[in-house]
């Protein structure tokens, strides 16, 4: 029996997912249809898995882990600047010359934040939190992104539409609240 990867394990996991969908878009032609979908692939990827660590990890490292208000403030505060992105790449149309520089500059915060993430927020939760409480809280996590998975989409939410992206970043306003 293989053993599932506890929270920390699933967070990293989407981490590398966000690295290849970031080389794949930057790799892409700036105004074809491709670059548009990878982009939405990532708009939902980030709402998704910014909410996640807002529902699931930052309230344990909060009350957990020393320091960990700091650590999880300043998490927060790249994820609205993340949001603030991805809600400004949604106006654009890929072919739009504002659109690069938006890219780059997501690009550049969404490295930098996971960057911080696995070389502080992790390892200081991983030394805090008992495997145990790491490993049902990756269940958990599982066990909802199964469900909603199951589910399908919110009505009003595809990928990459204005409600789409609007309905994500109310998901992680509400986690953080």
């Amino acid at each position: 029996m293989s053993r599932r990867p506890d929270i920390l394990g699933e967070f990293t996991a989407d981490h590398r997912a966000v690295t290849e969908l970031l080389a794949r878009i930057e790799a892409a032609p700036p105004d074809g249809q491709e670059r548009k979908e990878l982009v939405d692939r990532l708009t939902d990827l980030l709402f998704s898995h910014c909410a996640a660590e807002e529902e699931h990890l930052f309230p344990v490292v909060q009350h957990d882990v020393p320091d960990g208000g700091a650590l999880v403030f300043a998490c927060i505060h790249d994820h609205l600047t993340i949001g603030q992105y991805l809600s400004d790449l949604q106006s654009l149309g890929a072919d739009e010359p504002a659109s690069g520089t938006l890219l780059q500059g997501l690009a550049d915060t969404v490295r930098r934040h996971l960057t911080a993430e696995e070389k502080g927020l992790f390892p200081a939760a991983r030394k805090a939190l008992p495997a145990g409480s790491r490993a049902a809280l990756g269940e958990r996590l599982r066990s909802e992104r199964e469900a909603v998975a199951e589910a399908g989409p919110p009505a009003g939410a595809e990928a990459g539409t204005e409600a789409g992206a609007e309905a994500g970043a109310e998901a992680g306003t509400e986690a953080a609240g």
